[in-house]
C-alpha cells in the first residue's frame, strides 16, 4: 500500500464513524495545492544536475500550512500528498492554529558536498518563494534536512522577497530565530506520553525496541536510557543490534558517531530491521520511513504497545490486526506531534520576538501533548475504536468547526 493510499484509508475511517456527508469527505481528501517544479544546480565538477521538487499544501482551515521538507533518494508526489494530509491532521490533534503541508526533493543528500546541498537548497527556496510566508505556509526540517538548511532557505527567502522576516521556516538555528527544545522536540512528545502509559501500565523497567536512529529515533533511545528503561534493541539503515539485558544508549551513540553505522557495537548481536519489529519488548518504537508494520508481518508483532515516531509506519490493514491483537498502537498523528508543536512555539516566539528557555518550552510541550493524549484516549474508548481513529475524528470535528 503506498502511503497516500493508508493516509486516505485511515480519514475513511474517521469519516464514516462521524457520518460525514460523501461532499465533505472528497473536501478533505483533496489536497488545495500540488506544487511541483525541476530544480537545476551546479555541481562542484561543473557538470549540471535537475531534481524533482514538490510542495503540497493540503488544508489551511485552521491556519497557514505547515510542515517539513525532506531531502530523500526515495520522495515521491504520493508520499508528501501523504505526508501533508497526515499534518493537517497532526496540526489539528495537537489543537494548534496551524494547517497541513509538506515538501520534497528526490535526492540522497549523502551523495552531495555541503557546497552542492546549499545550492540545492536555496533553488528549493528560489522556486518555492512565491508559495510561501509566515502567514501562507511555514516549512520545517524532515528527512534529511537539518536548521543548517532551514537557515540557507530562510536567508534566500528574505533576499527573494526583501521582507525581513524570521517566521517563514522553523527549525531554524538558534542564532537565527530557532526555538530551544526544537531538536528533541519530535521524540520528547512521544516520550512524555510513554512515560505516561509506563505510569499507567505500572512497568517497572520496561523493555524497549527502536527502529530507525536518526534525530527522534536517537533522542528516543537515550531518553528512554537515561529514564532506566531498557533499550534492548536499535536500527539505522543498515541494521542494527540486539542486547537482550539492555543496551549502554551512551556508548552506542559515540560508536555510531565513529563508526557512521551501529553495526558490530561491542557486546551485542547483529538484529535486521525487520527482525527488530517482531521482538518480544514491551513497547516497539517504529521512528524511521513508512509502512513497516504491514498485513504481513502485523501478526509477528509481539510488543504490547506500539509507538509511532515515524509518519506512516503501520497500513491500514495492519492496524486492525494489531488493534484485535490487544495492542496500543500510539498513532504517529499524536506520538510525534512534538515537532510541530515546538515549531508552532517558533512562530510564535518569532512574531513577538521573544524567546523561551527550554526548560520553558518543554514545560508547554508536555501540558500540551498530554493533552491531547488524554483527548485522543477518551475519544477512542467513548467509540470503541482503536486509537488513530480516535484521533482522526477529533481532528475532524475541529476542521470541520474551522471551516463553518
Amino acid at each position: 500500500m503506498n502511503p497516500l493510499d493508508n493516509a486516505i484509508a485511515q480519514l475513511e475511517n474517521a469519516a464514516k464513524k462521524l457520518g460525514l456527508k460523501p461532499s465533505v469527505l472528497r473536501s478533505l481528501k483533496k489536497p488545495k495545492k500540488v506544487i511541483k517544479k525541476k530544480l537545476q544546480i551546479v555541481l562542484d565538477n561543473g557538470k549540471k544536475k535537475v531534481y524533482q521538487a514538490y510542495r503540497v499544501q493540503h488544508n489551511n482551515w485552521r491556519g497557514p500550512f505547515k510542515g517539513g521538507i525532506r531531502f530523500h533518494p526515495e520522495s515521491n508526489i504520493n508520499e508528501v500528498k501523504a505526508l501533508a494530509l497526515w499534518m493537517a491532521i497532526k496540526t489539528a490533534v495537537a489543537n494548534i492554529p496551524v494547517g497541513g503541508g509538506k515538501g520534497g526533493i528526490e535526492v540522497n543528500p549523502k551523495e552531495l558536498s555541503k557546497t552542492e546541498l546549499e545550492r540545492l537548497s536555496r533553488a528549493w527556496a528560489k522556486a518555492m518563494h512565491k508559495y510561501i510566508g509566515p502567514k501562507i505556509d511555514v516549512p520545517a526540517p524532515d528527512v534529511y534536512t537539518t536548521p543548517e538548511i532551514m537557515a540557507w532557505m530562510n536567508d534566500e527567502y528574505m533576499k527573494l522577497t526583501g521582507q525581513k522576516n524570521k517566521g517563514t521556516f522553523t527549525g531554524k538555528p538558534l542564532n537565527q530565530g530557532g526555538s530551544k527544545g526544537r531538536d528533541v522536540a519530535t521524540a520528547q512528545g512521544g516520550f512524555y506520553i510513554l512515560q505516561d502509559l509506563v505510569k499507567t501500565y505500572k512497568l517497572k523497567k520496561p523493555s524497549i525496541a527502536i527502529q530507525g536512529f536518526g534525530n527522534a529515533g536517537m533522542t528516543m533511545a537515550q531518553l528512554c536510557y537515561r529514564a532506566g528503561y531498557k533499550v534492548v534493541a536499535v536500527t539505522d539503515s543498515k541494521g542494527g543490534v540486539l542486547n537482550a539485558r539492555g543496551l549502554n544508549i551512551d556508548k552506542v551513540v559515540k560508536h555510531k558517531e565513529t563508526n557512521g553505522k551501529l553495526k558490530n557495537f561491542p557486546g551485542s548481536k547483529a538484529i535486521s530491521n525487520k527482525q527488530i519489529l517482531e521482538l518480544n519488548v514491551d513497547v516497539l518504537i517504529p521512528a524511521a520511513l513508512d509502512n513497516q508494520i504491514t498485513i504481513k508481518n502485523a501478526k509477528n508483532v509481539q510488543a504490547d504497545i506500539v509507538m509511532e515516531l515515524a509518519n506512516g509506519p503501520t497500513s491500514n490493514q495492519a492496524d486492525m490486526v494489531l488493534f484485535k491483537k490487544g495492542i496500543l498502537v500510539i498513532p504517529d498523528v499524536l506520538a510525534n506531534a512534538g515537532g510541530v508543536i515546538v515549531s508552532y512555539f517558533e512562530m510564535v516566539q518569532n512574531a513577538k520576538n521573544v524567546y523561551w528557555s527550554k526548560s520553558e518550552v518543554l514545560s508547554k510541550l508536555k501540558e500540551k501533548i498530554l493533552l491531547s493524549w488524554q483527548q485522543v484516549y477518551q475519544e477512542a474508548v467513548k467509540n470503541d475504536v482503536n486509537l488513530r481513529t480516535g484521533a482522526y475524528m477529533i481532528a475532524l470535528n475541529r476542521l470541520l468547526k474551522a471551516k463553518k
